[in-house]
């Protein structure tokens, strides 16, 4: 049942465009933004009927997606321009006076781009791996020995070479939801091979057989016999899709209260005796810490372990290990030679449509993002980030932060107490902007880094799970030791073209990699700039107040600070969102969103485009009108909402769009559009759509 609320605004059977005045942008940045405008647009469609194809029309109808991506939108322009300057410092040969952290980012991206090395060694890298965990039973055939196989020391094993450990059992680190002045590690689903949604329905779908079919000529190409891999490996599928089965569905990961469940080292042993919880925690942690009986974990679903205590019990060895090596295998692939390269790509092409690798330099440098992320934010933000733009998105910021504590001022169905909280929590809400000062610091840069050892005659492999194991160990050894949520290294990831909202930190953090394309330019009007990084900024913000960050206090604590009569009102107005996003649906490939399970993204894109407009419709009461842009002739509240649309203008190939149903929080960029903007009586407004009209429903949603 819809919470909505209905408007009376006259009715107009097509909107009104307004000239502004004879004053027009001419600087470049102006020009280029105009330009690329009109580009995206597509003039001939109504607004008040599909404002997503009136702002992104253009787009869709010109791009055409590289064959090495799986889509191509407004952030991936930025995307390709960070990669390029960083490559540029990567190739850079003057390496003798650089920092020892920018030395180890050219190490490794040398080693990537080492193929002729990479081709040379073949498997040996990946088959020394395999005789250090004992081998994998599909290629020993009869003469594998289980004696001690025990699925938490490969799993420990495993961890001490540099690989995951949440293949079987999620295991992570991190703050007490109920204490984040402190961390502590928990126990969780697993991270499975496939999304779960994939692997539950089984062989109901063409994923699951194209699945099965690569496990098995990855096996083949390693030297397995062909059919002993296809009974062995179906038999690790099997086993796979049981996991999958006995792990929380999203609906039930939702609730944080009820996934947190403290349990002691004893209290762990007593309830699931059958594995060696204290062995298995003092192997995983050594050499930093040992655990005794009185020390505390969080078990995410005591539901989740009786089944795979359970599972565990009737699984031979045989599949827990061909399992488990499998899936560290499938992790590996990518980093070995262009023979196993091409069987990954054909099954990525049936998982998510990409067809191509794309360049290799481009690949390096994606991979040393990922291993070196803080190592490369510094090799960026001193070369190319523009440090005046820090300073001028701040006073934005602070006024879309300012805009929603008014919001809360005088949204009516919050009782006074409940407010209050709600205020106090804005105001502790911490922002960090585009990147630490530390990354300026080539001590800091090269105290993090200190024992991190990579070597150019290393195999690349080799030098990647170098990368992995650091970054394990370092997180393992911050377990115990006093928290400091303003700690540099957590918001020194500055290349990342995204933003995000920590609910544990009750922080928002927004990298210099964001500050550029169609989002934000100090030098263009603050119209485009509301709407683009606005729209993302007051994003962030409500995250803190969506289903899942109204549970925790301003202290990033879990803590129920709602008036149980105002908290159902919430859940009223929140359901009202869940139905609406459940009515879309992609066309292309017959799917619809999942309210449900995206609603926290959908409350956060509502509440957001809300405070980032009344923000700058605040900004602009106190300046004199801002000029317009060559050739587009709208006024400045219509270019908010163009310039808003114009940030998830995206073109996807229909594999990944399926994918994004099955795994992903977010909707596409066409509803994130059109479900926002139809809610916002300021939008029918500003373009005058009749009411009834599809931007323009009698019946809108609104939670903040």
């Amino acid at each position: 049942m819809f919470y909505c609320f209905g408007l009376n605004l006259r009715s107009q059977t097509s909107p009104i465009v307004v000239l502004i005045s004879d004053n027009v942008c001419d600087s470049p940045s102006c020009i280029h933004t105009a330009s690329e405008i009109l580009k995206n647009m597509d003039s001939s469609v109504d607004p008040c009927d599909d404002f997503y194809k009136f702002a992104c029309g253009g787009f869709i109808k010109s791009t055409i997606i590289p064959d090495h991506d799986m889509r191509y939108d407004s952030f991936s322009a930025g995307e390709n321009l960070i990669s390029n300057q960083l490559r540029r410092s990567l190739e850079d040969l003057n390496s003798t006076d650089m920092p020892y952290a920018f030395r180890l980012a050219k190490t490794l991206y040398s080693s990537c781009m080492n193929k002729t090395y990479i081709e040379e060694q073949g498997y040996a890298p990946l088959m020394d791996i395999l005789k250090k965990l004992g081998g994998w039973p599909v290629l020993e055939g009869d003469t594998w020995n289980d004696h001690e196989s025990d699925w938490t020391t490969i799993v420990s094993n495993l961890r001490k070479l540099g690989y995951s450990l949440n293949t079987l059992l999620g295991f992570s680190i991190n703050l007490d939801r109920a204490n984040s002045s402190r961390r502590v590690i928990y126990l969780d689903d697993p991270v499975l091979g496939l999304t779960r949604l994939y692997l539950v329905r089984g062989f109901k779908g063409h994923i699951i057989e194209e699945y099965y079919r690569y496990m098995v000529d990855i096996a083949v190409i390693l030297g397995a016999d062909r059919r002993r891999a296809e009974k062995e490996l179906m038999d690790s599928l099997e086993f796979e899709m049981k996991l999958a089965k006995i792990s929380l569905p999203g609906i039930f990961q939702r609730n944080a209260t009820l996934l947190h469940n403290p349990m002691t080292v004893a209290e762990l042993s007593n309830a699931y005796p059958s594995i060696s919880w204290k062995k298995y925690f003092n192997r995983v942690l050594e050499p930093f810490y040992q655990f005794d009986d009185n020390d505390t974990v969080i078990v995410s679903s005591p539901l989740f372990m009786s089944n795979f205590e359970q599972l565990m019990k009737v699984t031979s060895k045989r599949i827990q290990t061909n399992y488990l090596i499998w899936r560290a295998i499938a992790s590996t692939v990518e980093y070995l030679n262009d023979e196993i390269r091409k069987r990954q790509l054909e099954f990525n092409e049936v998982l998510n449509g990409e067809t191509d690798r794309g360049p290799r330099w481009k690949e390096c440098v994606a991979t040393v993002t990922r291993m070196l992320p803080i190592s490369i934010g510094a090799m960026y933000v001193r070369n190319y980030f523009n440090k005046d733009a820090r300073e001028n998105a701040r006073d934005m910021i602070l006024d879309i932060r300012d805009q929603f504590m008014k919001t809360l001022k005088t949204v009516d169905w919050m009782d006074e107490e409940t407010r209050k909280h709600a205020l106090d929590k804005v105001a502790s809400m911490t922002i960090y902007i585009a990147y630490p000062d530390e990354l300026l610091n080539d001590t800091k840069l090269d105290g993090l880094y200190k024992n991190l050892k990579l070597d150019e005659n290393a195999s690349y492999l080799g030098n990647i799970l170098t990368s992995f194991l650091f970054d394990r160990e370092y997180t393992i050894s911050e377990l115990k030791k006093p928290v400091n949520k303003s700690d540099w290294v957590g918001f020194g990831h500055a290349t990342m073209v995204d933003a995000y909202a920590s609910l544990l930190g009750n922080s928002i953090h927004f990298p210099a990699g964001i500050f550029q394309g169609n989002l934000f330019d100090k030098d263009r009007p603050k119209y485009l700039n509301y709407g683009g990084i606005g729209f993302i900024v007051g994003h962030e913000i409500t995250h803190g107040f969506d289903d899942q960050g109204s549970q925790y206090d301003k202290n990033g604590n879990l803590v129920d600070w709602w008036d149980p009569s105002t908290k159902e009102k919430y859940l009223r107005k929140a359901q009202c969102i869940i139905d609406q996003y459940d009515n879309y649906t992609i066309k292309e490939i017959g799917m619809n969103v999942v309210g449900f399970s995206t609603q926290g993204e959908n409350i956060a894109d509502n509440g957001g485009i809300k405070q980032a407009y009344l923000a700058y419709r605040n900004w602009a009461d106190h300046h004199k009108q801002e000029p317009k842009l060559p050739g587009l002739h709208y006024t400045p509240r219509q270019m908010f909402w163009i310039s808003a649309a114009n940030g998830w203008c995206a073109k996807l190939r229909p594999e990944f769009a399926s994918h994004i149903i099955a795994s992903d929080s977010h909707v596409q960029g066409e509803f994130r559009i059109i479900g926002s903007l139809s809610n916002r009586p300021e939008f029918a407004k500003d373009f005058n759509c009749a009411l009834g009209s599809n931007m323009n429903p009698i019946d809108k949603c609104s939670v903040w």
